[in-house]
């Protein structure tokens, strides 16, 4: 066997012959990428002791060029690899379709080092080679290579052999091609149609985006297009007034009266005069006639909040109004024909105050033409996250406070307690807790007493000050962790201790990381 000085080894031209033969066999096995080029690449690179070989492929539809399958790069290092047409070196052999050589990578402005690559391989640089890979005279992709420099290897013998491999490995990458370009273009969408799911009717004045408020927006977006009677149910506090402020902003009276009528706040000797207004002379008092609310909702919306306070006698006037649309003020003869959408809300149980007698049945199948039933803060414990940034966004502007965050703990409080009084006691709490807090953080201890409870808060002394040094320290790593997004060198760096430390307590802690990563 002659020895060849340039690699000290097997003759350079025996190499080729063995290698090229090799790699074709390999390739007439399978026209599918993922089976046999990324051996064939494997066997190229052992064969012409390159530090890495990849193979990009262009999109034409986005004009990216993606590297596809590589030896010597990591998945990390491949991800990196994207590069627009006539970006860098990879990208200008896509674009004019000509190979390019740089026998020291350091030197050159146009090696971009994307994948980040080590350019100084055991004291020596690093040479790059680029080659085309060219179908029906069109380049869908390259070849690429680094190797050791040596200046006794002439730059035509890689380029050549490199570009032999590449016509071999072309038509092998024409199906990769069509089939990524497909694949993204599912992608795409299939995020397009997502979106369109995602960007489906939400009211501007609601916070929420658990399933069950979801389900809520489709029934409002339903019925905000037409002028059927609403009855919204649902506990005290958790928000059946907005409910009624988006069904009548969605509708095609938002340009006309909103008004809204508290039931309960009404004593009973005024209340159908405020709602049905009254002639002068009617009552000790009424010096002029008075238009009531329904007059004053004419073309627009009017809101019965707490309809089951109302007095069984305004229960039969109103009872009238809602067959008729007409009505005539106290003390008058007149009538008068009124156009309004009612929509009512109750958190009482209706269906037992028709058992008791203080509630008119017939009344009752008037206004449930179309019943919406909101859910409780605890049954949507999902929103409070998005509903506790909004209430500190909203303190901050009204108090001049600049809180920028709750902490993992006090959150964790707030998702396990049982919310009697729903997002109004939410509301309530996070306002106090803004005012208490001395370092622009919502800490749990400035939580009210009723929801700092060893169940909620996990601060329980079971195992004596052990146990509670234990807790502080794991609340302290996840806040740490979650403060830099799940990476442990930083978070070791604020919480002042060792990687290895940090490492052990995590460990110990059984605390899962990826979890707070992005």
């Amino acid at each position: 066997m002659i020895v060849c000085p340039k690699t000290n080894g097997k003759c350079y031209g025996d190499e080729e012959i063995d290698l090229l033969f090799e790699v074709s066999t390999r390739l007439m096995k399978s026209k599918e990428v993922t089976e046999e080029l990324p051996p064939a690449l494997q066997v190229v690179a052992k064969g012409l002791r390159l530090e890495s070989l990849f193979l990009s492929i262009l999109n034409r539809d986005s004009s990216e060029i993606y590297i596809e399958t590589a030896y010597g790069l990591s998945d990390t290092q491949k991800s990196r690899g994207k590069y627009k047409i006539g970006e860098g070196i990879i990208g200008r052999v896509v674009e004019s379709g000509r190979s390019v050589m740089v026998p020291e990578v350091s030197k050159s402005r146009l090696f971009l080092n994307k994948t980040r690559q080590q350019l100084i391989v055991d004291g020596k640089e690093l040479t790059f080679i680029c080659v085309p890979l060219l179908i029906d005279n069109k380049v869908a992709g390259t070849l690429s290579g680094t190797r050791l420099y040596n200046p006794k290897i002439s730059p035509n013998e890689d380029l050549r052999l490199l570009g032999i491999l590449g016509t071999l490995m072309a038509e092998s990458v024409r199906g990769r091609q069509d089939r990524m370009e497909e694949l993204i273009r599912l992608k795409q969408e299939n995020q397009s149609l997502h979106q369109k799911l995602d960007n489906n009717f939400k009211p501007d004045n609601i916070i929420g985006n658990s399933g069950k408020m979801k389900d809520v927006y489709s029934l409002i977006d339903m019925v905000s297009k037409t002028s059927t009677t609403v009855l919204i149910r649902g506990e005290s506090g958790c928000g059946k007034e907005l409910i009624a402020d988006a069904i009548h902003t969605a509708s095609p009276r938002k340009n006309k009266p909103f008004i809204k009528v508290n039931c309960s706040a009404l004593p009973d000797s005024l209340i159908e005069s405020e709602l049905f207004g009254h002639e002068k002379g009617a009552f000790t008092g009424a010096s002029e006639s008075k238009k009531g609310r329904f007059e004053l909702a004419h073309t627009g919306t009017i809101f019965l909040d707490e309809i089951g306070e109302l007095p069984l006698p305004t229960q039969v006037k109103l009872l009238r109004f809602l067959q008729e649309r007409e009505l005539e003020r106290l003390g008058g003869t007149k009538t008068i024909k009124v156009d309004v959408r009612v929509i009512c809300a109750t958190n009482r149980n209706l269906e037992q105050a028709i058992n008791d007698g203080d509630f008119r049945e017939d009344l009752f199948y008037r206004i449930n033409v179309f019943p919406l039933f909101i859910p409780t803060l605890r049954d949507r414990r999902n929103d409070i996250p998005l509903l506790v940034d909004h209430f500190i966004e909203k303190f901050n502007r009204r108090n001049g406070t600049t809180i920028k965050r709750i902490t993992t703990s006090a959150i964790n409080m707030l998702m396990v307690y049982s919310w009697p009084g729903n997002i109004r006691e939410l509301e309530n709490l996070i306002e106090r807790a803004c005012i208490l807090s001395q370092d622009n953080v919502i800490h749990s201890f400035h939580l009210p007493p009723t929801l700092q409870t060893a169940d909620s808060s996990q601060t329980g002394s079971k195992g004596g000050l052990e146990y509670v040094v234990e807790k502080i320290e794991r609340q302290l790593i996840i806040e740490a962790l979650v403060s830099q997004k799940g990476n442990i060198t930083k978070a070791a760096k604020e919480l002042k201790i060792t990687e290895r430390m940090l490492g052990t307590r995590i460990q110990k802690y059984k605390i899962e990381v990826w979890r707070y990563k992005l």
